[in-house]
């Protein structure tokens, strides 16, 4: 783990230009690359670009992506979760995890320091059938969420990934069926609460409060023709920072893997909006 100490936060003081950031939940990486990802990539055009459940070892891939630095956190679990982080703009630290090793072994997170924010790449782990992994992940809930705190007092944050909870009735198409599945318990979407009301935006409910989008569909009966999916994915930032949010969107238009991305656009400091 390479860490650097971060100076004080100062949400007046974000310097970064006005950026695009990508977040997609590949669910296998090698499978999405025969899907056309390199001409996705390039045409998203991002300046940090996301990615959940690669499903990779140390050397299974090698990507040419001119002008980006390369961040990856693999599970031990061999073709199990994972995340990358491909950015134009070089970090300062990169932590792998939380520091914590209990939830430090299946590769979910990726922390990039910048100037003047933390970027978190996370895909959080599902309780899986019969919510047998449902108390693990109220613990990794609780830690995550006092990991993100703690790198706010230090600078403002910027959490993106596959969150694994579907938030409101909104963000899903059939809640009342699914309610106390993996994804859609009272405890989860009550974690996720407990996480916003913590200081963070949910930017896309934030620019969006009624719209309905989704971001993943299951591969069985035919869900994403139905258009019958969950809001899963998210770009989630620090209060301080959701006055210069001037997109955030579900890529729904892109295949390649049972989500779609999500992007987020963040106006530099300097500008105001009209």
């Amino acid at each position: 783990m390479n860490e650097r100490t971060a100076g004080s936060k100062t949400c007046a003081g974000i310097r970064e230009e006005h950026m695009k950031l990508i977040s997609w939940n590949v669910n296998g990486l090698r499978a999405v690359m025969g899907k056309g990802f390199s001409d996705i990539f390039s045409m998203l055009d991002a300046d940090i670009f996301c990615l959940q459940e690669t499903k990779l070892q140390e050397g299974q891939i090698a990507l040419d992506l001119p002008g980006c630095s390369q961040y990856w956190n693999y599970a031990d679990k061999k073709g199990y979760s994972g995340t990358a982080v491909f950015s134009k703009r070089p970090a300062l630290s990169v932590r792998y995890g939380m520091g914590i090793d209990e939830f430090d072994h299946e590769g979910r997170l990726i922390t990039l320091e910048f100037d003047d924010f933390f970027l978190v790449c996370c895909y959080t782990p599902n309780s899986q059938d019969g919510l047998k992994r449902l108390p693990w992940r109220m613990a990794w809930e609780d830690a995550f969420r006092g990991y993100l705190k703690q790198l706010e007092q230090s600078k403002p944050v910027i959490l993106c990934g596959d969150l694994n909870v579907a938030h409101n009735e909104i963000d899903i198409k059939n809640p009342r069926a699914n309610r106390m599945n993996a994804g859609f318990t009272d405890e989860e979407r009550e974690k996720m609460t407990a996480l916003l009301s913590a200081g963070f935006t949910d930017t896309y409910r934030f620019l969006h409060p009624e719209e309905v989008k989704y971001s993943w569909w299951s591969y069985r009966f035919n869900a994403r023709a139905n258009n019958a999916g969950w809001r899963i994915d998210y770009f989630i930032v620090s209060d301080c920072l959701k006055e210069r949010v001037t997109g955030a969107d579900i890529l729904n238009d892109i295949f390649g893997s049972d989500h779609c991305p999500v992007m987020l656009d963040l106006r530099d400091a300097g500008e105001r909006a009209e």
